[in-house]
C-alpha cells in the first residue's frame, strides 16, 4: 500500500493543500495520503522536525514523508530525496534533514526532475510530488536523482549539565498548550541517578515530581511528564499550561538534583 505523508506549513485556510493533495492523487490514484500536520510556523524548522521525528517511525516501512517546508525554488535551491531506516523524505536541502535524522541517510539523491514552468512558484505541487509518487510506487530512488554525500547541517539546542543542573528550553507547545522541553528521557536519567529533583521554570514556579499520566494530579494542577516523545512535558491537568504558566517557546527549564 502506498502511503504520503504530509509536513507543511501550508495552514488551512488557502488553496494550496488541495493543490498539493490534487496533484498528488491525479498522479497517483488510490494512495493514501497522510497528514500529520498543515500548522507549522511558516518556515519554522525546528518545528516540523519536532514533530516529523517523533513520529515518522509510527508507520510502515517504504512510507514516503513529504516535508512542505521553505520548498520556493532559488537558484541555489536543492531539493533532496532521502533513505532513512527504510522510510523515504522529499523535502529541501535546509537544514531539515540533519534535524530530523540521528545518523547518516542510507541514501541521499539530488532530485533532477525537469520543473513544470506553471509550478515555478510552488514547487511542492510538481517536483516533490512527482519525486514522493515515484518512490511510493517502489521504485528506486537512484532513478529521480544523483547521488550526494551529505545534506546541510542545522543543530538543535541540546540541554546542558553544570554540577547538579540541568539547564534547558521549551522547543514546542503543542495544539493541548502543553509545553514540551529540548531534555530527553535518555538525559534526564542518566543526570538523575536516582536522585530526587526540583524542576524550575518562569513565575518562580516549581515541580518536585515526575507523573506517568496527565490524570494523576487533580484537575487545574500543574506537573511533568515524559510525553509519547520522550520529552520533558510541562503540562496543567485540563488546563493551558503555555497560557497560565506563562511559558513560551525559547524560555529556560532548571532542574536541580539534590
Amino acid at each position: 500500500m502506498a502511503i504520503i505523508t504530509l509536513t507543511t506549513d501550508l495552514g488551512d485556510k488557502d488553496i494550496y493543500q488541495a493543490v498539493l493533495k490534487g496533484s498528488i492523487l491525479k498522479a497517483l490514484p488510490g494512495v493514501t495520503i497522510v497528514d500529520i500536520t498543515h500548522s507549522v510556523a511558516a518556515f519554522n524548522l525546528q518545528q516540523a522536525a519536532f514533530v516529523l521525528k517523533n513520529s515518522f517511525h509510527y508507520f510502515p516501512e517504504g512510507t514516503v514523508h513529504l516535508i512542505g517546508i521553505d520548498t520556493v525554488y532559488q537558484n541555489e535551491t536543492k531539493f533532496l530525496a532521502t533513505q532513512y531506516r527504510n522510510h523515504y523524505f522529499v523535502g529541501t536541502d535546509n537544514g531539515i534533514f540533519s534535524l530530523i535524522f540521528d545518523e547518516a541517510p542510507q541514501q541521499i539523491v539530488e532530485i533532477n526532475i525537469l520543473q513544470d514552468l506553471k509550478f515555478l512558484h510552488f514547487p511542492l505541487a510538481d517536483i516533490f510530488v512527482k519525486a514522493a509518487c515515484h518512490l511510493a510506487q517502489g521504485y528506486n530512488i537512484n532513478e529521480i536523482g544523483i547521488p550526494v554525500n551529505s545534506v546541510e547541517k542545522k543543530m538543535n539546542l541540546q540541554p546542558t549539565v553544570e554540577r547538579n543542573l540541568i539547564r534547558g528550553i521549551v522547543i514546542y507547545i503543542d495544539s493541548f498548550q502543553n509545553v514540551i522541553t529540548n531534555i530527553t528521557k535518555e538525559f534526564f536519567n542518566k543526570v538523575q541517578q536516582g536522585r530526587r529533583f526540583v524542576l524550575y521554570f518562569k513565575r518562580n514556579e516549581t515541580i518536585t515530581q515526575l507523573s506517568w499520566h496527565y490524570n494523576e494530579v487533580p484537575e487545574g494542577e500543574k506537573l511533568c511528564l515524559f510525553g509519547i516523545s520522550d520529552h520533558l512535558e510541562i503540562a496543567i491537568n485540563k488546563g493551558n499550561a503555555s497560557g497560565l504558566l506563562g511559558l513560551n517557546l525559547g524560555d529556560s527549564v532548571i532542574i536541580d538534583f539534590q
